[in-house]
């Protein structure tokens, strides 16, 4: 009305009644003031106001002013200080028809201050118009004998602004009404950026959004700038799909162009086996000098100097080869010589040598080697020849080697099914009888004679045809060659599928279809001989002076937790948890230690915590993580008690049950699931956190129930992982159960103070865990599924995942409570402490019951006696300041357990 300086086309009711002013200030007003005038009836009514078909909720601004009845004379009876607002809808304009039927009163308005002779005063009042759902509809305002004039009318709605979160973007979204407080809203992954699962986020009803789901990642070669990802620069790369920056090419390595996914050797280089891609490239060492042969004792005493160019390596050992010449025939030695310590390996720069006969003219050859000497071609490239539903033909090409001999090339197959292992003579194979539309992954490897590995090739993923679709071949590139030295190469192929160790094929768990689908497969690193190998193989190595400690934010098994920052070169400064492994350690706890870090490793998703890298060749070993602001769920939770609706903790469940879902697809069976180990960080996401095997599982000595396999986590394990150490998905089904329990009883501790013996005895009798307060039927029903004694009927996670997922997009499915027995559901004292005795003293109840905080609330209220406490009802608790709807069901609740003289029921008695 402010920006319009002519006629608005409102219409009045009766016609020409009331008053239309332009004043000086520019500012169009409607005014009436008929206070003298008994059964005042007036109308003014807007113009059409189109909508926008997914506004269904708008906001109607007024600024008006209310004359103050007082200031007439002799109109006490027919002045009013108050006026309607109506709506009506439509699909069409109406123009000047106008009838009172029908409009849909909204509210009275009513001033906060009315204006005087004296003093002017302009009031703003909102109100909110619900459940539109045609195209367009009217305003009204109905005055009943005010003097008022209407100032201002804004009609709005609010809406989520377009926007790009965690490199999703997401378009801008009308927030809902008040019975759909969150509005799911889907988002697509920027350019150049991958989610695992479809990005969402909710939308609130105040225009705000809150609970990212399925983060975006930069593919490989790509990096996150300005919510964007942009293509590595040339000489920098970036191996996989993660948040990390790119970092710059190694030492050694070739400067790609852009988009680089590693950088090769430079000719003449080379990586071990054991070193990661993402590390610089060495070169072969030079030959030892200064070889001296002295005689002492019967001996021959052989020493050297070591070489000058060491290649850029530490690694460096020697290896002796004799040989005896007679004229111009020459040949090796006889077994008989003994060498001391040995003539190979040798980390030393002296060998003695013994045994020799007497007359002959001996030959010795020393020879300097690192990590790098036996590398055998690096595989540079794999391609796909051609493919059918059921086959694959690859070949691929080689590096030259550093040195010649005098063999074949062979190569070795291996690719998983079935494990097969098959020795090739060519750099070519055709792999049969595979799985139609299926992905395969592959990587190659080389092996020298003697079976030790060589370099490898990136891994690459090719997948068959669907069944009865052909492609024709895509021409043969296969390399032909020549050479004339002994070598053998592997190729290492994995079916992405859902396998594992573990497990047995008569498991019935896992037996279904859905155990075919193409994943990456979970690798034990106890599986390793050294564990070290598994170390630089699933983990980052960082220099201790990238990571600054700056405060103990607790303390593990092992040693203490810090959070701190990890400043990398290249990249941006985070916030990170730091585990150490406290001084005096034995070798096998540092690989107990070290081993979390080789499974958490292995693992990117938006809800498993995620591994920035490990310390381990410095004397302080330190596992470095991403950093999770809110801490331990179940404390989490028991700070905010009752603050969060079903929703948010359904939305929180959710986060758990996928990042267990992708831990399951890989094979990998946690064991100790607990809320204690979910980790939340400021958005409220919760992420699935230790793996480690070796530990205590809790601190106090009840916690746990001690087999001849190790320590259980009685309150959260499966009967049958109790009883006979049988772990499976299936049992971290049922410890999500227990996850889901304590969510919704906000940290409450599972079986309350029962001991283990008594909560394997309740298991074993069919007893399971009540019903939190207020929880969803539909989500503890999934609770009583996960604790089904038949492990085979128990859900997926999968399962679960969807069950959740329909739930959130549903919220009304979460409005039927499950039956609900304060006394038994959150364990409420009867009229007893805990020695049997009446409670002493209001404090000592609430204590009690876990609400100690409201302490002085009741102090200041006077409540001071029990027998008070009993005579208090609902509206006098939340007079006293108790807000918070958990918090007040609960005292509540507990008050009628204490007029129940009977409420000393048993667990056992539900």
């Amino acid at each position: 009305m402010k920006a319009t300086g002519g006629e608005l086309g409102w219409l009045t009711w009766p016609l020409d009644q009331g008053d239309k002013t332009l004043n000086g200030s520019q500012l169009y007003t409607y005014s009436v003031c008929n206070v003298g005038e008994r059964e005042q009836d007036n109308w003014l009514r807007t113009t059409f106001i189109q909508r926008r078909p997914s506004a269904s909720r708008v906001f109607v601004e007024l600024k008006f002013i209310v004359r103050d009845c007082n200031s007439f004379d002799g109109t006490s009876l027919t002045c009013k200080e108050t006026f309607n607002l109506f709506t009506s809808e439509s699909d069409a304009d109406v123009g000047t028809t106008f009838r009172k039927g029908q409009f849909k009163k909204v509210d009275t308005i009513a001033p906060d201050e009315i204006t005087s002779k004296n003093e002017m005063h302009i009031n703003t009042e909102t109100r909110v118009v619900e459940n539109l759902s045609r195209k367009g509809f009217y305003l009204a305002f109905q005055d009943i004998g005010a003097c008022i004039a209407l100032l201002s009318v804004r009609v709005y709605y609010k809406t989520c602004s377009a926007t790009v979160q965690s490199l999703a973007s997401f378009p801008e979204t009308v927030a809902g009404s008040e019975n759909q407080a969150l509005r799911e809203v889907s988002g697509q992954c920027v350019e150049n950026a991958d989610s695992e699962e479809l990005p969402r986020i909710y939308c609130t009803v105040d225009g705000e959004w809150v609970v990212p789901v399925g983060q975006c990642q930069c593919k490989p070669g790509y990096e996150e700038v300005n919510d964007s990802c942009q293509e590595c620069q040339a000489g920098f790369f970036k191996s996989a799909a993660s948040a990390d920056k790119c970092e710059p090419c190694p030492a050694n390595t070739q400067r790609l162009e852009s988009r680089a996914l590693f950088c090769p050797c430079m000719e003449g280089f080379y990586r071990a086996p054991a070193d990661p891609l993402s590390g610089p490239c060495s070169g072969l060492p030079s030959a030892p000098k200064d070889l001296v042969a002295t005689t002492s004792a019967g001996k021959l005493l052989l020493s050297w100097s070591p070489p000058e160019d060491n290649g850029g390596r530490t690694d460096i050992t020697y290896s002796i080869e004799c040989q005896c010449c007679d004229g111009s025939v020459c040949q090796s030695c006889s077994e008989k010589i003994r060498y001391d310590p040995a003539n190979v390996g040798l980390t030393d720069t002296k060998v003695s040598v013994s045994d020799l006969d007497a007359h002959i003219n001996y030959t010795f050859t020393v020879e300097a080697h690192s990590g790098v000497s036996l590398f055998i071609n690096q595989i540079t490239t794999m391609r796909l020849v051609e493919r059918t539903s059921s086959s694959l033909s690859l070949s691929w090409d080689v590096s030259p080697r550093p040195r010649v001999q005098s063999s074949p090339i062979r190569y070795e197959l291996t690719y998983r099914k079935k494990v097969r292992h098959t020795l090739l003579e060519k750099n070519f194979v055709q792999i049969s009888d595979l799985v139609p539309g299926t992905a395969y992954l592959f990587r190659v490897q080389a092996l020298s004679s003697d079976s030790s590995p060589g370099g490898s090739s990136m891994e690459e993923q090719f997948e068959t045809l669907n069944e009865g679709t052909e492609q024709k071949p895509q021409g043969k590139n296969c390399m032909c060659f020549d050479i004339n030295f002994q070598m053998g190469f592997c190729i290492f192929l994995s079916r992405k599928r859902n396998s594992h160790t573990r497990q047995g094929p008569e498991d019935t768990y896992f037996s279904s279809s859905e155990q075919l689908k193409p994943l990456k497969t979970y690798v034990d690193p106890h599986t390793y001989e050294d564990p070290n190998t598994a170390i630089m193989k699933f983990a980052t190595e960082i220099h201790p002076s990238h990571v600054t400690k700056e405060k103990v934010i607790g303390a593990g098994e092992f040693g203490e937790v810090y959070r701190g920052i990890l400043k990398v070169p290249g990249r941006k400064e985070a916030a990170v948890a730091i585990k150490t492994l406290k001084p005096g350690y034995m070798e096998k706890q540092r690989q107990d230690f070290l081993s979390e870090a080789s499974i958490m490793g292995q693992f990117t998703h938006q809800n498993i915590i995620r591994l920035e890298g490990v310390v381990t060749k410095f004397k302080h070993a330190m596992i470095v993580t991403e950093y999770m602001e809110n801490g331990a769920l179940d404390r989490y939770l028991r700070d905010h008690d009752g603050e969060f609706p079903s929703f948010q903790l359904v939305g929180m469940m959710r986060g758990i049950s996928a990042g267990m879902k992708y831990l399951s697809d890989m094979s990998y069976v946690h064991r100790d699931l607990a809320a204690r180990n979910i980790l939340v960080n400021n958005n409220l996401e919760c992420k699935v956190s230790d793996f480690g095997l070796s530990r205590v599982l809790e601190d106090e000595p009840e916690g746990t129930y001690t087999t001849s396999g190790g320590k259980i986590p009685i309150r959260w394990t499966a009967p049958e992982a109790i009883a006979y150490r049988k772990f499976t998905s299936a049992s971290d089904v049922w410890s999500f159960g227990i996850v889901m329990w304590e969510v919704m009883a906000f940290g409450e501790r599972p079986y309350w103070d029962m001991s283990n013996h008594e909560v394997m005895k309740a298991i074993n009798e069919a007893f399971r865990l009540p019903a939190p307060m207020d929880c969803p039927s539909a989500v503890y029903q999934l609770m009583l599924q996960c604790w089904l004694q038949d492990r085979a009927k128990r859900p997926r996670f999968g399962d679960i995942v969807n069950l959740l997922d329909k739930l959130l997009r549903s919220p009304d499915s979460l409005k039927t409570i499950a039956d609900f027995d304060p006394r038994v559901s959150i364990r409420l004292p009867s009229t007893s402490g805990s020695d049997g005795s009446p409670f002493r003293s209001v404090s000592e109840w609430l204590e009690s019951i876990k609400m100690s905080q409201y302490s002085e609330n009741f102090s200041c209220a006077g409540v001071v006696t029990m027998d008070q406490v009993l005579q208090m009802k609902n509206e006098d608790i939340k007079n006293i300041g108790v807000r918070l709807p958990g918090h007040l069901k609960r005292i509540a609740y507990s008050i009628l357990g204490l007029k129940d003289q009977t409420s000393t029921l048993s667990v056992f008695a539900v």
